[in-house]
Formats: structure tokens, sequence, C-alpha cells
């Protein structure tokens, strides 16, 4: 129950918080703006459908290459910070400590 009130909490509060932002005529404009332009792109993507899946295509590539260079560069750091540890370890095994 409390995970429903909170799902109804936040989408009551963006439908107002919405609602009040377009009081302001500017607001309303841009909105308007961004409306017209998602019903002219949604409408050429109907009538052309292999673009928008080949637009998809593209993205989905472009997230995976995000992700495997990050992946990559993390592995990297990690393998360095590894490297460093293992210097000092064994730098401070060879001396006596007293």
């Amino acid at each position: 129950m409390g995970k429903r009130k909170i799902i109804l909490g936040v989408i009551a509060g963006a439908v107002v918080g919405g609602a009040a932002s377009l009081l302001d005529k500017e607001a309303r404009s841009y909105a308007c703006g961004k409306v017209k332009d998602m019903k002219a792109a949604s409408s050429y993507y109907i009538s052309n459908p292999s673009e928008a899946i080949q637009g998809l295509q593209k993205t989905v590539d472009k997230v995976n290459h995000v992700f495997e260079s990050g992946s990559s560069n993390a592995m990297n750091a990690l393998e360095q910070v590894e490297q460093t540890l293992d210097k000092v370890t064994n730098k401070y095994s060879g001396k006596a400590i007293d």
C-alpha cells in the first residue's frame, strides 16, 4: 500500500507541477513547440519505420560502445591500482617492522 501511495504522489506532483509551470506564457509556447516537434517526428517515423529501426540500432550501438569503453577504462584503472598496491606491499614486506 505504501508503494502505491508514493507512486500516486509522484504522479500527482508531476501533474500539478507541470500544470503550474504552464501558467507562464514562455513555458506554454516552449511546450507547444516541443509537442509539434514530437508530432512531426512521430508522423515521419510512422511513415518510415525502417529509418526508425536504423536510428534505434545506431543509438544502441553508440550506448554499447560507450559502455564498453567505460568498462575497459575502469578495468585499466583497477589494474593500475592493483599493481601499485603490489609494489607497496612488496616494498614494505622486505623490511622488519619494529
